[in-house]
Parts: C-alpha cells; sequence; structure tokens
C-alpha cells in the first residue's frame, strides 16, 4: 500500500494541488481505520455488558445471550476485515480462530429436549421422567398416582409437542421472536406491550384437526364418554412445578364444559407470554427456547374442602412439622390470598398428631357453577366461623404430605382438595422453597422509641425492608411500581410478582403463607408480611416505613436496627441455568491473554479470544495509520499544518468540510477550522489559562525517574517512543485527532452533528517517560476527571480509555472543549505524580479550572 502511495505521490511532485486518486486511497484506508474504532468501540462495551451481567445482579434473558454473542462475533469480523484493508496484509489465522470461538458458542446455545408424537397421553403413563415432553405439573400426577399410588383426579396430558405443533401450524414463531426482542427486562409496560401482542396473534391462529381430535377423543375415554363432567385446564409448562415453582404464573381455568375445552386450552398456551410469566422467567434464568407448555386435563372436583399444605415450615428450620391450609369450596382463594384460611400444624409422627389449630372466619367461598367455571358464593353464616377440616381429614392429609415427601426427597408443596364423599384427591405437588438464614430465626423483640403500626401478621418470607408505601389496587398501580417502595394491597397476589425485584417488602390486610405469592416472595427473597388485617387502612400513601417481616410489625420511619439484618438479593442469578450458559459462552469472549504490546507473546499464535483478536488489532491500527499519516505529510502533501499556539506539531487531513479554505495552503489558522468537534477541541486547547509553555514545575524524584526509566533500561524494555508528529483528521462532523508528544500518545475519535443518537466521543490516552507508578497515577488522575465530568471510563496499566455518547451537539462540544484543555494540562506530567496524594491534589486542580501548578512540589 505505501509504494502505491509512493508511486502516485512522486508524480504529484511539486505541484501545489494534491491529485485526486491520492485522497481518495487515504480516505479508503482511513474510512477503514474509523470502521475498526467503532468496532473495537461495540466490543468494549459488549465485553462489559457480560460483565456486568456476569456478576449476577442483573436479569437477561436467552435473546440477550444470542444477540451479544453474535454482535461480538460480527465486530470482531468487521475489525478484522477493516484491518486488513487498511494494512494491505491478510490474517487468514485469525478467520479460523473467529470461525472456531463461533462454532463453540452455537454449541453451547443448542438446546435438545426429549421429543414424542403424541399430542395426548394418559396419566397411567406418566412419570417424573415425563417432565421435558409433559411439564412438571403432569409429570408429578403421573409419579403420585403410579408410583406413591395416591389418588389424583381422572385425567389425561396435552403434550408440548401439540404446543409446538400449534406454533408451526400457524407459522407463530417468527413474529413471537420479533415480539420477545422488544422485550426489556423490569420495564413492566415493555412487558404489557409484549404480552397483548403475542397473545392477539395467539388467540387469533387455527388448532389443527389433528390436535383438537385426539384431545377430544382423549376426553371422552379417560373423563366422561357422555361429555357432562367439567374439567380443570391447568397450565404445565416445562420447569414448572420443578427446581422452580411459577406459582400462580401460568393459567388454570376450572370447571371448563366439554364445548369450551379447545377455546380454554388456547387460553392456557397463551399464558405462557402473560406479562408476569416472561418476568418471572427473565428473573429465574429461563431460556426462551425452554418455555413450552404442556396442559393438565382434569376431572373437575366438587370440593366440600380445599387447600394447600406444606409437608415443614417453608423458612423456620426449627419447626419441622406439616400446615395445612384450608377453606371452603374450590381451593383458588387460599392460592390467590382472598381469604385468611384454617391453619392445622401436624407432627410428622405416624400417625401425625394435631399440634395446633387456628381457625379464620370464611365468608366467602369459590364455588363450582352448573354451568360451568367458578362462582363466588357467601359461606352459610353458621360455617364461617368452624373448622373446614376435621380431625382425622387433618390427619390423613398430614400422612399423604409424610408420603410425598419421603417418595421425593425433598420438602413438598402440594394442593389438595376434599369431595362432598369425603374423598381425598391430591391435585399437585411441587418441591418447597426454603429460604432463610438460621442465624436469623429468632424473634425479635419489639423495639422501644418507634411507632407500630401493625403488629401480629403472618411471616411469608422473614426478611427487613425500608421505603416508601406503595398501595396496589389495579394493574396499572402495579405498572408504575417505583423501585425501592414498600407494595400495600388488600390481599396477597401472584400478579405482584411483577413488582417483585423493585419491591423491598409486601404486606397485604389478608393472605397466607402457602399461597402462590409467597412461594414467588421467597423465590424473588422479598420480606412479606400477610393477614395484617388493616394495612391498606393503617399505612399511608408515601409514608416512610420498616417491615419487619421476623416479628411481623411494621414500624413508622426508618429503624437503624433493623436495616442491618437486610438480606441482600445480591447475585441472585447465579445458580440459574441461563446464568450458566452466559459464563460458558463468556470464555470466548471476554478473557484477555494479550497484555502487554512489547511482550514477545502479543503474537496471533496466542490469541485465544474474542478480546483478544480486538486487543491485537486495535493496537497495531493505530501504528499503521500513524505510518499512512507520516508518509502522506512528509512525501503527498495530504495535509497541511496547523499554525497555532502550541507546544505540538500538528497537521490536518482534511476529508471534506473540516477546513474552511479557498485554495490550498501550507498552513492554515483555528479560524480556518469547520469541523464542529475539531473547533470544540481546539477551543479547549487554547485556553488562556493553561499557559502551555511555561516550563512545568519540577519534583526532583520525578525529573530522576524519568531520566533512569530512559538511561538505565534495557534496549527491549525501554519506555516507546512515538515520534512528534501529531494529526487531526477531519470533516464538518467528525475528528480523529492523533497526539503523539515524546513518550506518550493520545487518540481521540469523536462525531458532533445535530443527531444526537449519532454523537460519541471515544478517547485513549498511554505511555509517559516516568516509570511504570508515575504513569499509572497519571491515567489515574486523567481517569478521575473523566468520571467526575461524565465519562465511561476503563483504566489497564499506563492506559486509559474513555467513552462519551448520544447527547445534543452542545453536549458533546463542551465534553471536548474539556478534552482539550486535559490534552495540554497533563503535559509532562508524570514527574508531578510524586505521590498519591497528587492524584487527587491534581485532579481537583483541573476541575476547578486552576491551571497554574507553578506553586506545587
Amino acid at each position: 500500500m505505501l509504494k502505491r502511495l509512493k508511486s502516485l505521490f512522486k508524480k504529484s511532485e511539486n505541484k501545489h494541488s494534491v491529485k485526486p486518486e491520492i485522497m481518495n486511497i487515504f480516505r479508503k484506508k482511513y474510512a477503514n481505520f474509523k470502521v475498526l474504532l467503532e468496532s473495537n468501540s461495540e466490543l468494549l462495551k459488549i465485553i462489559s455488558d457480560i460483565e456486568e451481567k456476569l456478576s449476577g445482579e442483573h436479569i437477561f434473558s436467552m435473546s440477550y445471550i444470542q444477540s451479544n454473542s453474535a454482535r461480538a462475533i460480527f465486530h470482531t469480523a468487521k475489525m478484522l476485515k477493516s484491518f486488513e484493508d487498511l494494512s494491505d496484509r491478510k490474517y487468514p489465522v485469525f478467520m479460523e480462530l473467529l470461525d472456531s470461538i463461533q462454532t463453540n458458542i452455537k454449541k453451547i446455545l443448542e438446546y435438545k429436549s426429549a421429543k414424542i408424537s403424541e399430542y395426548v397421553l394418559s396419566y397411567p403413563h406418566l412419570n417424573k421422567d415425563s417432565l421435558d415432553f409433559v411439564g412438571g405439573k403432569n409429570a408429578n400426577l403421573g409419579e403420585v398416582k403410579n408410583n406413591v399410588n395416591l389418588p389424583i383426579p381422572k385425567g389425561f396430558a396435552i403434550t408440548t409437542t401439540a404446543f409446538e405443533e400449534f406454533i408451526k401450524a400457524n407459522d407463530l414463531m417468527d413474529e413471537i421472536q420479533k415480539q420477545r426482542m422488544e422485550l426489556i427486562p423490569n420495564d413492566l409496560e415493555s412487558a404489557a406491550s409484549v404480552s397483548e401482542n403475542i397473545q392477539k396473534i395467539f388467540m387469533a391462529g387455527h388448532l389443527p384437526k389433528s390436535i383438537e381430535e385426539p384431545i377430544l377423543n382423549a376426553y371422552e375415554q379417560y373423563i366422561d364418554k357422555d361429555k357432562k363432567i367439567k374439567v380443570a385446564m391447568r397450565s404445565s409448562a416445562i420447569l414448572e412445578d420443578g427446581e422452580y415453582s411459577f406459582a400462580g404464573q401460568y393459567l388454570s381455568v376450572l370447571n371448563v364444559p366439554y364445548d369450551k375445552i379447545i377455546e380454554e386450552y388456547k387460553r392456557v398456551l397463551c399464558s405462557l407470554f402473560s406479562p408476569r410469566a416472561m418476568l418471572y422467567r427473565l428473573h429465574i434464568g429461563i431460556p426462551f427456547e425452554e418455555a413450552a407448555m404442556s396442559v393438565a386435563c382434569l376431572e373437575m372436583v366438587d370440593a366440600k374442602s380445599s387447600g394447600v399444605m406444606y409437608s415443614r415450615h417453608p423458612f423456620n428450620l426449627l419447626e419441622n412439622n406439616v400446615i395445612i391450609n384450608a377453606v371452603w369450596g374450590v381451593g383458588t382463594y387460599v392460592v390467590d390470598g382472598v381469604v385468611t384460611p384454617d391453619t392445622y400444624i401436624l407432627s410428622k409422627d405416624l400417625p401425625p398428631v394435631l399440634l395446633d389449630v387456628k381457625i379464620s372466619k370464611k365468608s366467602k367461598q369459590a364455588k363450582t357453577d352448573y354451568n360451568g367455571y367458578i362462582a363466588e358464593e357467601q359461606v352459610e353464616l353458621e360455617k364461617q366461623n368452624i373448622p373446614c377440616l376435621t380431625e382425622q381429614e387433618a390427619i390423613k392429609l398430614a400422612e399423604y404430605a409424610i408420603i410425598l415427601e419421603k417418595h421425593f426427597q425433598s420438602h413438598q408443596d402440594i394442593e389438595w382438595a376434599i369431595d362432598q364423599n369425603g374423598n381425598i384427591n391430591i391435585l399437585q405437588t411441587r418441591p418447597l422453597k426454603i429460604s432463610v438464614e438460621k442465624s436469623k430465626l429468632l424473634s425479635i423483640k419489639h423495639l422501644e422509641g418507634y411507632k407500630t403500626l401493625l403488629n401480629g401478621g403472618s411471616i411469608a418470607c422473614p426478611g427487613v425492608g425500608f421505603g416508601p408505601a406503595y398501595h396496589v389496587h389495579s394493574e396499572k398501580d402495579l405498572l408504575a411500581f417505583p423501585d425501592g417502595a414498600i407494595l400495600i394491597a388488600a390481599h396477597s397476589s401472584p400478579q405482584y410478582v411483577i413488582a417483585m425485584q423493585k419491591a423491598q417488602a409486601i404486606v397485604t390486610n389478608a393472605g397466607s403463607v402457602t399461597g402462590h405469592m409467597a412461594s414467588l416472595a421467597r423465590e424473588f427473597n422479598v420480606p412479606s408480611l400477610l393477614n395484617t388485617g388493616s394495612a391498606t387502612t393503617v399505612i399511608k400513601q408515601g409514608e416512610m416505613i420498616t417491615v419487619d417481616a421476623y416479628s411481623g410489625r411494621v414500624y413508622l420511619g426508618k429503624v437503624p436496627e433493623l436495616l442491618e439484618m437486610r438480606i441482600q438479593k445480591g447475585s441472585f442469578m447465579k445458580n440459574k441455568p441461563i446464568y450458566q450458559i452466559l459464563k460458558k459462552i463468556s470464555q470466548y469472549i471476554i478473557p484477555l491473554n494479550l497484555v502487554d504490546p512489547k511482550s514477545p507473546k502479543f503474537s496471533p499464535s496466542n490469541c485465544k479470544t474474542v478480546h483478544d483478536i480486538m486487543r491485537f488489532f486495535h493496537e497495531l491500527s493505530y501504528m499503521e495509520v500513524f505510518q499512512i499519516s507520516d508518509f502522506s505529510t512528509d512525501y503527498g502533501k495530504v495535509s497541511v499544518k496547523l499554525n497555532i499556539p502550541l507546544p505540538i506539531d500538528l497537521y490536518i487531513i482534511d476529508l471534506g468540510g473540516g477546513l474552511n479554505i479557498s485554495d490550498r495552503k501550507s498552513k492554515v489558522k483555528p479560524e480556518h477550522i469547520s469541523s464542529n468537534p475539531f473547533k470544540a477541541l481546539m477551543t479547549g486547547m487554547l485556553n488562556k489559562k493553561l499557559k502551555p509553555f511555561e516550563p512545568r514545575p519540577i519534583n526532583i524524584g520525578g525529573f530522576f525517574s524519568v531520566m533512569s526509566q530512559q538511561m538505565l533500561s534495557p534496549p527491549n524494555l525501554a519506555v516507546e517512543r512515538f515520534g512528534d508528529k501529531s494529526y487531526a483528521i477531519v470533516s464538518d462532523k467528525y475528528l480523529n485527532f492523533s497526539s503523539r508528544v515524546g513518550y506518550h500518545y493520545s487518540v481521540l475519535d469523536s462525531y458532533c452533528g445535530q443527531t444526537a443518537t449519532k454523537n460519541y466521543i471515544n478517547f485513549q490516552f498511554k505511555g509517559g517517560a516516568a516509570d511504570e507508578l508515575r504513569r499509572n497515577r497519571r491515567v489515574r488522575l486523567i481517569e478521575k476527571i473523566l468520571e467526575v465530568l461524565g465519562f465511561l471510563v476503563e483504566t489497564q496499566g499506563d492506559r486509559v480509555t474513555a467513552r462519551f455518547a448520544k447527547q445534543e451537539p452542545d453536549t458533546i462540544s463542551e465534553k471536548l472543549d474539556y478534552l482539550g484543555r486535559l490534552l495540554i494540562f497533563t503535559r509532562q506530567l508524570d514527574m508531578l505524580m510524586h505521590s498519591e496524594n497528587s492524584v487527587t491534589q491534581l485532579s481537583q486542580c483541573f476541575l476547578d479550572e486552576h491551571y497554574d501548578l507553578s506553586n506545587l512540589k
């Protein structure tokens, strides 16, 4: 490439104008350099963002992993191609490495699950090994029936194969994927919008006869050939009722008549894309590809009473008893927290012993309607305050809980119903989430000096929360829920999952510690206090309160003694499946093996990752551009010298619109500059307060550090001298400023136009003449200043990199002005970096615009 330029330059010798072909070659080369820098900048952002996600403190989806790993490969390939075009050299070894990295990432991203051809399966054919094609609820029910020999309702499972075939038949996947890309973690409005769009296309889809007929035939074969018995259509998604409960996140439709089965089946499928379900999956890290819906079709139990039981206390590790919650009628009002249930505590002896009973007033119940679905009814007055279980029924239920716990070898969360004839049916069983530290089990005494608003609620999840009270009455309130608030509501609800990542605590008037919301609160580690009776009337909107969900109290104001006991949510993603996928993929992207450009190991053969490749080409690209620029200036007359009162030899290469001159000149002045970013930078560099020609005060230690570093270092370890020419490659809205002064260089790349989203500043500073410690102090000084100015900054060794982007042109110009001042202010400053105090002292001098350092020593 240089030979070609040289031949062209010889042809244009002794001419005042530059041949168009020379300028075209230069523009092409520089365009490649600019593309390389842009991709390098994007890769740095990708790596930084992945590192942030690997902290385990931020929710991300499978689409995040897919898109960012694809972007990393794309921008690395762009850097490789741009450098090859810039240098006129090919690097096939890097393309082979990049192909290998991409192949390994694809292997990690591939997900293969068990596949079957059947659309329906009866429960005699199911057990816990059927999970991949009938989901957790169905698989567990099959296990309960066939291997535990406990009673379940008649019915069958509609498999995930039916779900996948429905999507395929209606060509829904592309639209679902498109909508899913719009989902923003923790953005409730985004989730609501995406959910609405997906559910619309889902419900508009047609269920093929090849699926509909087997479903209806199975109903007649396994439930009722006369088509009179109504059914419960219950979600059984993949991973539901397993390690993650998904409590209340998917739809279950009760008491469905025969002629509504297909319609309600589609509604249950749709619930896979409800706002709270999508956000819940993001929270627990379930990749989209693993989200598939099976449905349980069960005979509807005409329940006399029903409820939930735990095979042990959900958080008090010292209390290993069976806990049963029960209400009259269908158990919906227990799991949804509408009615405060009766509570029975039984020992794990055989037979179990009834240890305690708490009877609540149960004024209403959910009952099956003759025409289908569920209706609310008033409980007869004489039954409202009496137990809804006999002692024998409670003992039998406790026996079932003990048997299930023993079989599944884990504590169980069990839903049950007793029909009008006294027969018990197990409706579902799943692992019980246990979460608390033993050190925080003891009840906390009442704290004097603080006003107690509530005392005596039921603890669903222990912990402490502090923040402003926020009353939730509707879904609209949930969407507007502020970060760090305390959720106050009339009763518990699994819908609150969409605010749990933001909530400091939850307090309700009514609710069950065995309900869906309580399970979710324990998964999200949100301190929750239920059954307070009067939270919505006693606690005012916006009032600052402290929730003590260890002892069941709510205090007015801040209670510092309790806040010390708060459990930090911390790295909640680290035990999620999706986190492990990102961690594996990150090993091909993040690690950096090429650390020192002067080391013999800084070579293609030692590149292993995306980070290595970008580091290699980024380092070489600057030397390549300096070489082209030097050659162009010395032989080609492509550049013009800027005549300025600064100790810098600066040449300008105008790509178009960067200089306002009528004819070709050998020198120009600052008033000739028409490039927006370059004009702003020069304003800062020419700031009169800087006094650029005044000598720096000399610190003797710093002076000898510089001298000894140059004189005593072995040749191969000596500090690199970069040369004296500096360049500004400009257009009307663009600047690439490469400043080389002695033993350090800085590169500034910026775009400054009227469109804020396109504007950016990338800045890098490296080197110095002093020892490594003083050079590092100088870059930390620069880092400190740039952070105050609002830049995103990263420092490594004697290199500092900073970025500022997507701001209005006036703001970009202001930052460039500061950078111009910083470039002059920090010249020869490594000699003054004699202590750590220098970093703080000198950064404050700059920020206070005290540029005169003559009094410093």
